[in-house]
């Protein structure tokens, strides 16, 4: 079953693809493994892929477009992002990757004016060397990544950028507007800045942290703006449970998120229930929630997680995590 984005005429299924580690966040990602975790996707009925220029400085756009130039345009819905320009570094020898261990050397600028905005739709156009996409997103306007630029940043955004967005969607290039946040507070001081469609929404509402659920999903709610989770494993643990090394917020997870996820992962295990499948059901039950954007560097992932989101769950579990405190006793849960 297909839901419609806001009050577009684009629907996404439930479950989609999130292409960022194909962009080589720890290692790089060959082609051949990109290929073939794609293909598992595809395999698995997944018709839904989301991917950025920032996602291994456009080497996840590479990667996404080289498998979906041979499929079927008709068949799937692509969603890419805006917000950074890119340009060969002065020096490419030197070329800090960071964070992007495997991606390619290629230095960004923000850019949310309306020339910006163009710019990168053009790029990822190129880089994928496809014709379309389905929506483009504002990526990254959390206050945290601008620092003393953000006032600036978002006045371009909100008196230039979004009219190219509004142009790409008004003259049927695109047909959705979207916004990529990571943090809490941006659900509410940086999603109102402009009329949206959907927001992807990285970690403020998991199995872990529904600190979004109140105000800033309540707004979704009232304005008809959908979301789609882009973190539901909250950036790993999620999906691997607590373990050495197991990253929350894409860092290291703390002993608290350790000790608070080994709860969770142990009412799971007493109702016969897989941590992932808990993280991947929980977040589409809220009414603003329309998709789920789970990602994967291996096609044994990819086919794990589509198990994962069909697994079937008792209620006791959802009345369980509620009654011990680990969900918020309000959080909508699947019925």
């Amino acid at each position: 079953m297909h839901s419609r984005i806001g009050k577009t005429d684009l629907f996404v299924p439930p479950v989609g693809f999130g292409a960022a580690h194909l962009g080589g966040i720890f290692d790089r990602v060959n082609s051949d493994q990109a290929r073939a975790t794609l293909l598992a996707a595809w395999d698995g009925g997944v018709r839904f892929f989301d991917t950025a220029p920032y996602y291994g400085r456009g080497l996840s756009e590479h990667r996404v477009g080289d498998f979906l130039i041979d499929q079927p345009r008709r068949d799937f819905v692509l969603t890419t992002k805006v917000g950074r320009v890119f340009h060969r570094p002065q020096n490419p020898t030197a070329f800090d990757l960071t964070p992007w261990g495997g991606g390619l050397k290629f230095e960004f600028e923000f850019d949310y004016t309306y020339d910006g905005v163009m710019k990168s739709y053009e790029q990822s156009l190129m880089r994928l060397g496809l014709e379309t996409v389905d929506a483009l997103l504002i990526h990254d306007p959390d206050q945290i990544a601008h620092g003393e630029h953000f006032s600036n940043r978002m006045q371009d955004l909100q008196s230039s950028g979004i009219k190219a967005l509004e142009e790409l969607k008004r003259t049927g290039e695109i047909k959705a507007i979207g916004m990529g946040l990571n943090r809490t507070e941006s659900l509410e001081t940086i999603a109102p800045l402009v009329d949206l469609d959907f927001l992807v929404v990285a970690m403020p509402y998991t199995l872990l942290d529904q600190s979004g659920l109140h105000a800033g999903l309540a707004r979704c709610v009232e304005n008809d703006i959908s979301v789609i989770i882009g973190a539901p494993f909250a950036s790993g643990i999620l999906a691997t449970g607590p373990r050495p090394g197991a990253r929350y917020g894409y860092l290291p997870a703390s002993k608290d998120i350790l000790a608070k996820t080994g709860k969770i992962q142990d009412v799971c295990r007493s109702h016969g229930v897989s941590l992932a499948a808990a993280a991947l059901q929980f977040t589409l039950a809220h009414p603003a929630v329309i998709s789920v954007i789970p990602g994967g560097a291996k096609p044994e992932e990819v086919t794990q997680n589509i198990s994962s989101s069909k697994a079937r769950i008792p209620a006791e579990l959802w009345e369980e995590l509620k009654d011990s405190g680990l969900i918020e006793a309000n959080a909508p849960v699947p019925i």
